[in-house]
């Protein structure tokens, strides 16, 4: 039974790696981008209890499951659920390159105009990855990365096409 979390700098692969779990295991996908933000403008984070109520639906909801974020403190709510915790640490260049390279993400964006329009913001804040003290850092990933005594990997180079266990 596949409960896999995975997490990381924006990006860092996580949704792609989410997409191929989801495709090769068939399994439930949730992004916690969707749950994280109030509809907005400027967006403002959810209140934790709100975004906690949504990711508990989903948990209970499906047996098998991928969820997949940079938050901290909503992943900290289900790793304790996990069968896997995967960290994606590519290095701040190579999430450069995705968010640049990145197609227009529906969910998120209203057009691609939008997106794009948001890139140089975006690419700012995945530079302050490595100094940041917030639920986003590479220290608030870590620590979580660290205190999980179950089955994890932490990857820092690119990756895809991986099967539980590699």
């Amino acid at each position: 039974m596949h409960k896999i979390v995975i997490f990381g700098n924006s990006g860092s692969g996580k949704t792609t790696l989410a997409n191929h779990y989801v495709e090769e295991y068939h399994l439930p996908h949730l992004d916690l981008d969707l749950v994280a933000w109030e509809n907005t403008d400027p967006p403002g984070r959810k209140p934790l209890p709100d975004s906690a109520g949504i990711i508990n639906q989903f948990t209970e909801t499906n047996n098998t499951w991928v969820i997949e974020g940079c938050y901290a403190d909503l992943l900290s709510l289900v790793v304790n659920q996990s069968t896997a915790l995967i960290f994606l640490n590519p290095g701040i260049d190579v999430c450069l390159e995705n968010c640049k390279s990145r197609p227009w993400e529906p969910r998120k964006y209203s057009s691609i105009e939008d997106q794009n329009n948001k890139l140089d913001m975006l690419l700012n804040w995945v530079k302050q990855y490595e100094h940041r003290d917030d639920e986003f850092s590479l220290t608030a990933h870590r620590a979580l990365y660290d205190s999980f005594t179950g089955y994890k990997k932490q990857y820092n180079s690119r990756v895809s096409g991986l099967s539980i266990g590699n």
